[in-house]
């Protein structure tokens, strides 16, 4: 009797529960970028903020999210449960959505961008600890890569969605903002109706102050060695709105701005599952290892183009890098954290990368002024190359824990 063939990407052998949330991350990944497309344009013709005001916005916004996971991740655990915060800050995200097109000043804008990354930190730890409760050892880097291609499919259809409405509607940013509450609502739906909470043993059950120092006692060396290299990583990889800048520093015209993020994210969202697959059949240090390399090639192409076909070319190996390296990281997390921590384990993960995040823009920002855009790359090149170096110290990997 011949064995059932399994495809490569083991689609079949997915939970439906991740393949709900793949299309949850999908669904308000849409509608937050056809906002945030728009946003800091409408900001400053339409309800004339500053420049720095907008600055401002963005940074108290993604520094509130880096912050609330720790936190939701922590009571996650505490509460034995994951998909009602998950539910809890997607239907936040939701809710913030008419306030963009009814905002009459921008006040109610920065209102709105606040509580929409509010909810984004409470649902980000428990979702990620959700899908490792609800994925099989043996497929959890796949699971992890399904859904961060699928987030990422949103993140590069929005600004395309938003550009087609924006011609559609004669430049109206209200029509448009209107037409993303749709695929938000949809979002919360489709988690409400199709994502079932797993039964959890009860060795990981809730516990008592996960974020207590006998409970973070318990998360290993290899996890901390991971979030330390991690956090390294980070500071290589500086925002992407560097990379925009570099295409038009080499000619691109403002236009065609948007194609940048689109050709990074397509390449991002094309890689990411089967990088996750093949994690889990070869190891994921391996793979992590070429995907800090890919870095290092991308911020060095980047530092030395000449043309724009160049910068195109490290801005596709930088969205390689990253399929290559952000689920792989998500699923190192959930093999090195006690399935009763993971919430903490996640949240803890998040804050240290998003401040690290912060750290490496505003480094890529002073390296710009001093030496220009050769200073950034090959700046983030160096970071990379130390995180390199340093991935052997994280690979002493314990056996994968069960789910």
């Amino acid at each position: 009797m011949t064995k059932p063939t399994r495809s490569f990407l083991r689609w079949r052998e997915i939970p439906a529960g991740v393949w709900a949330l793949g299309a949850v991350s999908l669904l308000m990944d849409l509608s937050s970028e056809m906002i945030h497309a728009l946003l800091p344009v409408y900001l400053v013709t339409v309800l004339g903020a500053s420049m720095l005001a907008v600055g401002l916005i963005e940074g108290v916004a993604e520094a509130t999210a880096a912050i609330v996971k720790v936190f939701s991740g922590a009571l996650s655990d505490r509460l034995g449960r994951r998909k009602f915060l998950t539910a809890l800050g997607y239907g936040l995200a939701a809710a913030t959505k008419p306030i963009f097109p009814l905002a009459p000043t921008i006040g109610w804008v920065v209102l709105a961008r606040f509580v929409d990354r509010v909810g984004k930190g409470i649902r980000g730890a428990p979702r990620d600890a959700l899908i490792a409760d609800l994925s099989p050892a043996a497929v959890r880097g796949a699971s992890f890569g399904l859904r961060q291609s699928l987030d990422t499919v949103g993140a590069f259809l929005g600004p395309l969605v938003a550009m087609a409405l924006m011609l559609a509607t004669a430049g109206s940013f209200v029509a448009v903002f209107w037409i993303a509450v749709i695929p938000a609502v949809i979002a919360v739906v489709v988690i409400v109706a199709f994502v079932r909470e797993p039964d959890r043993p009860a060795a990981a059950g809730a516990r008592p102050a996960p974020l207590a120092r006998a409970e973070l006692a318990r998360l290993s060396a290899s996890y901390w060695l991971l979030v330390a290299v991690a956090a390294v990583f980070t500071l290589a990889r500086f925002s992407e709105a560097f990379l925009i800048l570099r295409a038009q520093d080499a000619g691109l015209p403002v236009a065609l701005v948007p194609a940048v993020l689109v050709l990074m994210n397509l390449v991002y969202a094309a890689s990411a599952w089967p990088a996750g697959v093949l994690s889990d059949r070869v190891g994921r240090g391996g793979l992590l290892a070429c995907g800090l390399a890919l870095l290092i090639l991308a911020d060095l192409v980047l530092a030395f183009a000449g043309s724009l076909g160049a910068v195109a070319l490290g801005v596709a190996l930088w969205g390689l890098h990253m399929g290559l390296t952000q689920g792989l990281f998500a699923a190192l997390v959930a093999d090195t954290a006690p399935p009763a921590l993971r919430g903490t384990a996640f949240g803890l993960f998040h804050l240290v990368t998003g401040l690290a995040m912060l750290a490496a823009s505003l480094i890529a920002g002073l390296l710009w002024d001093a030496m220009g855009p050769r200073g950034t790359f090959a700046g983030g090149a160096l970071f990379a190359a130390v995180a390199l170096l340093a991935l052997p110290l994280a690979r002493r990997r314990p056996p994968i824990t069960k789910s």
